[in-house]
């Protein structure tokens, strides 16, 4: 798949989190399987979805605010 495909789909992905924040958690591990996706590829991770990324995983660790208040 290509960069711009990739990328296409975390755009989506993100919008679905900003509408449908019951479901974040199902999302946030999609978007999870596309940074995983570009990293496998050997593509270059946009330096936000990296922050993102970080975020997500602190928050699931407790150490970081709620998605709620996560800026996007």
């Amino acid at each position: 798949m290509s960069f711009e495909n990739l990328k296409a789909g975390i755009d989506l992905l993100m919008q679905e989190i900003v509408e449908r924040p019951e479901d974040a958690h199902v999302l946030q591990e999609q978007l999870r399987e596309k940074l995983a996706e570009m990293r496998d590829l050997g593509l270059p991770l946009p330096d936000d979805l990296v922050r993102l990324e970080r975020y997500l995983e602190e928050r699931e660790e407790g150490d970081g605010p709620s998605f709620e208040n996560m800026p996007v």
